[in-house]
């Protein structure tokens, strides 16, 4: 079956893409940039603009599903500027999916829109599910418009599932690199005063949970694609030490976050406790459902 991705060459869609390549899919990832060295072996690229179906439209006609993971990152520091950028390259790229599937005779069966636990907003110690309401900050905001951008397809007939995702543990991307580095100099340590919510996921169960809910057809709406365990950025830290083999004692301070990242550092010094509730109602199994077994799966071979 075709499967299209937006944002397919980065820290989820290429290894989704990589994984539904080797089941026996044919994938077709969406970039400005779709040159086949950035793509994995066997999966083919389309140039888009991340605003307009041009040039990419046909290939919605038949496809089985459409992922739609675009957006700028949002791990960079925070201007009025960036913030635009970051909100309009996840609702442009929405739009511009709607427009395709709205203009295709034989539209997809399911479209799968991410988004993020930030949905949530800051919440203390709460333990929350896809049943609590959104926050009201600029990440909870974003990422209510966010998932909106693509709900004009379920008038179309087309099933629609949510990713509410957490932070991505992978070894070449997202927040364990950064993590890993004052550990590696023996100056590791939480961030602010660590008593914040982590909700975490491996990346490989990340990627089976994503190609679980397109596969079943009863899955729809909004689903938490964390693990079972989130823990507080400190229990996190303690544990990244224990797996490395280094301290963790020296707590980096909220105001060099906020030097470095100005507003965008409420994204580490803030967080969630966020429960996949709806996922493992339906029944999916994680590979990695606590934070020492997935640091070590993916540390272990290279800790020194």
């Amino acid at each position: 079956m075709r499967v299209l991705i937006t944002g397919g060459t980065g820290l989820l869609g290429r290894a989704l893409a990589e994984a539904l390549r080797q089941a026996g899919d044919e994938v077709i990832v969406l970039s400005r940039r779709p040159e086949p060295a950035r793509l994995p072996p066997g999966v083919q690229g389309a140039r888009w603009d991340g605003r307009t179906p041009e040039g990419w439209g046909h290939l919605v006609e038949g496809a089985f599903a459409i992922i739609n993971l675009a957006g700028e990152s949002i791990g960079q520091r925070w201007t009025e500027a960036t913030k635009r950028r970051i909100r309009e390259s996840r609702l442009n790229a929405g739009r511009a999916i709607v427009e395709a599937i709205a203009a295709a005779r034989e539209k997809p069966q399911v479209v799968l829109q991410a988004s993020a636990v930030g949905y949530y907003g800051p919440r203390g110690e709460e333990r929350l599910t896809e049943e609590d309401p959104p926050g009201s900050d600029f990440l909870a905001r974003l990422a209510v418009d966010w998932e909106a951008s693509t709900q004009p397809v379920e008038a179309m007939g087309v099933r629609r599932v949510i990713l509410r995702t957490g932070i991505v543990l992978a070894k070449d991307g997202g927040a364990l690199p950064r993590l890993l580095l004052p550990f590696r100099l023996f100056l590791g340590g939480p961030l602010g005063n660590g008593r914040q919510g982590w909700s975490w996921i491996h990346r490989d169960d990340w990627v089976e949970a994503a190609r679980f809910l397109m596969e079943n057809p009863e899955a729809r709406g909004p689903y938490n694609l964390t693990a079972p365990q989130p823990v507080s950025n400190a229990e996190l830290c303690r544990i990244l030490g224990k797996v490395i083999g280094r301290p963790s004692w020296l707590p980096v301070p909220a105001f060099a976050l906020r030097l470095l990242f100005g507003e965008g550092a409420d994204f580490l010094l803030t967080g969630q406790f966020v429960l996949p509730k709806r996922l493992l109602e339906a029944g999916f199994t994680f590979r990695y459902p606590d934070p020492e077994s997935a640091l070590r799966a993916i540390l272990r071979p290279t800790a020194s």
